[in-house]
């Protein structure tokens, strides 16, 4: 088992490597390779060649995928994939062990039945011609059906309770029954009208069984099952009630997690976390106070914006808590703030950042509604102002609680020592601002850029790490990438089920004929989505509603950019919202205080960002300004 892990993490290395390398080296080798050309006659040495650098975009997309796949598994291993745990731990330990067989039964059940899943894909949907970089399609999709066996087999070592492990091999293997006969027969011809019939009669009690299995997901969720798993045994059972069309699971999970857009999370996601891990955020905290300390509240200003810069970056607010919160405590309190107001300062700063680029929760809205009018960059414009005015509500808001009237003295010497000090990482927002909105670079390539620079940084120009150190960094924060992306596949499947049963329209259609004021609407969707980023995780909540939600909000004629910006803050004020927020638990962890306690402690900021929210939602102009 130990030298499995030591082979997936140099795996995991080589494909994080790849991913940071292709985007940047492949435009100036495709340049390259059309002079050559055009100069010569194409013989087959360069016919490859060509052809490698000329699918560099879908190659790079797929590679992304595969690491997608191990990095699913990896998380598993760590026990790091997201959950809202929130009953589970209050317990009694008899109640709990029950409680854990429940979720082990399930979980093994589902991910037995996505590995079956996968194959009708690889023998009837794919076609054998499909290739990138030579390497045919089915087998770079069969990276999938690796990483659910992979799950699967760590799910069942992980279950304690063997009467759990068998019932959930057993339900796994029926829930299978409608792919493993579709294999047999597109692999031998063979047809059993028995089974046939058998396998009709299942799905038709599943018809029946559906509104129960998708309550029993959702105590389970709140029990602690890994929210992946919640989402895929939705989206399996509401296929399997529909006709047993499962195979599709896996095949949107292909979809989406192959996009390239989607290669930017993972490299944006390494840029961030080897910058918070590193000196990056003393020194941008440093000059920051020495900046702007010598106001009243300087160090709230600078403690803001270090969290705010820290968010786009990792993509998690979380992440930004974990890593940045302590020396962001230490450094207010230190400069005369109270200690509980200043926690709550850092607590409600943290989701900031996902408004700003180069966050990739506004890409992953991008990919998922493609069609909707909307693109990345138009998005990323819209996002801006909002973005903006919440940080800046923030610090006013922190300035005015603050007890301490004054600022520290104001010294050119120290602020430009520290304006030195901090060049290299100043120079990375504004570097990635420049790059990617003059469209000198596409989104990937300021990723892969991003990456490329904040490794170098952090080991070669600061020495913070050493390679090997800086390359255990990546592994370690494989888990923030791998689990956000088995989710986004998971929701996919389950958004891919409500356009399929016509949700959105049927949803569309009943909010039109109750509600006709356009106002109410807003009013009522931003009590919506609070709710939804209260109980959903961001990524989820994107891939699941945010396709239901467009279509209505487009007949009230609004946006598809305001639509965006109204959803995207909503889900980061859900962050903060009790009592479930993501942010309250996180927070908690950090600075060892009951979830109850952070809640007050960030009610007043929660409020002002409510206020902006309204003004955003009722005031298109904020999302629609810098939009051409």
């Amino acid at each position: 088992m130990r030298a499995m892990k030591k082979l997936l993490k140099y795996t995991l290395i080589i494909t994080a490597v790849a991913i940071m390398i292709l985007p940047l080296v492949m435009p100036p080798t495709s340049w390259l390779a059309n002079s050559l050309i055009q100069k010569f006659q194409l013989n087959p040495v360069l016919q490859f060649f060509s052809g490698f650098v000329f699918d560099a975009d879908v190659g790079i997309a797929n590679l992304s995928f595969m690491f997608a796949c191990l990095a699913g598994i990896y998380t598993a291993l760590k026990n790091k994939h997201l959950n809202i745990s929130v009953v589970s731990e209050n317990l009694p330990e008899k109640v709990r062990r029950v409680v854990n067989a429940v979720i082990s039964v399930v979980g093994i059940s589902i991910l037995l039945a996505l590995f079956f899943a996968t194959f009708p894909n690889v023998l009837d949907i794919i076609s054998p011609t499909d290739r990138v970089w030579g390497i045919p399609i089915r087998i770079v999709f069969l990276a999938l059906s690796f990483m659910y066996l992979g799950l699967f087999i760590i799910e069942v070592k992980r279950t304690e309770n063997s009467v759990a492990k068998v019932a959930g091999i057993f339900l796994g293997v029926l829930l299978s029954f409608g792919s493993i006969l579709g294999v047999c027969y597109t692999l031998f011809h063979w047809n059993s009208e028995i089974l046939s019939s058998a396998f009709s009669a299942i799905t038709a009690g599943f018809t029946f069984l559906l509104p129960v299995l998708i309550l029993l997901f959702i105590v389970l969720a709140f029990l602690g099952m890994p929210l992946y798993l919640v989402l895929s045994g939705i989206a399996f059972f509401a296929f399997l009630q529909g006709g047993g069309y499962v195979d599709v699971l896996p095949m949107e999970a292909y979809t989406i997690l192959a996009d390239n857009s989607i290669t930017a999370i993972p490299l944006f996601t390494f840029a961030g976390c080897l910058l918070a891990e590193g000196s990056a955020g003393k020194r941008l905290t440093s000059f920051m106070s020495e900046a702007v300390g010598f106001l009243r509240g300087g160090t709230i200003i600078s403690a803001v914006l270090v969290s705010t810069l820290f968010t786009t970056f990792t993509g998690a607010s979380g992440v930004t808590i974990l890593a940045l919160g302590g020396v962001l405590s230490l450094i207010l309190t230190g400069t005369g703030s109270d200690k509980d107001k200043a926690e709550g300062l850092i607590t409600a700063s943290g989701a900031i950042g996902i408004l700003l680029p180069p966050s990739f929760a506004v890409i992953l809205y991008a990919v998922t509604n493609i069609f909707s009018g909307a693109n990345v960059f138009d998005i990323f414009k819209g996002t801006v102002l909002p973005g903006l005015l919440l940080a800046l509500a923030t610090i006013i808001l922190g300035v005015i609680l603050d007890k301490n009237k004054t600022g520290a003295r104001f010294s050119p010497k120290r602020l430009g020592e520290a304006f030195v000090s901090s060049f290299l990482e100043l120079l990375l927002p504004l570097a990635i601002f420049l790059l990617y909105f003059s469209n000198l670079f596409t989104l990937v390539q300021t990723a892969a850029f991003a990456a490329v620079y904040a490794f170098v940084i952090e080991v070669f120009v600061r020495k913070d790490f050493t390679i090997k150190q800086a390359f255990d960094s990546i592994v370690n924060n494989v888990p923030v990438v791998g689990g956000v992306l088995i989710i986004v596949g998971a929701a996919k499947g389950l958004a891919a089920y409500f356009i399929d049963a016509n949700i959105p329209g049927i949803l569309s259609d009943f909010v039109l004929l109750h509600i006709s004021n356009k106002y109410v609407f807003l009013l009522l969707l931003n009590i919506l989505l609070l709710l939804v980023g209260c109980i959903m995780d961001l990524y989820s909540a994107i891939l699941v509603v945010s396709p239901l939600i467009i279509p209505i909000a487009e007949s009230f004629g609004l946006h598809p950019v305001h639509i965006a910006v109204i959803f995207l803050t909503n889900l980061a004020l859900g962050f903060l919202t009790p009592p479930v927020g993501m942010n309250l638990f996180i927070a908690s962890y950090t600075f060892k205080k009951p979830v109850l306690k952070i809640a007050r402690d960030i009610l007043p900021y929660l409020i002002v960002q409510l206020i902006i929210l309204l003004l955003v939602t009722y005031v298109p102009w904020f999302s629609l300004a810098l939009v051409g």
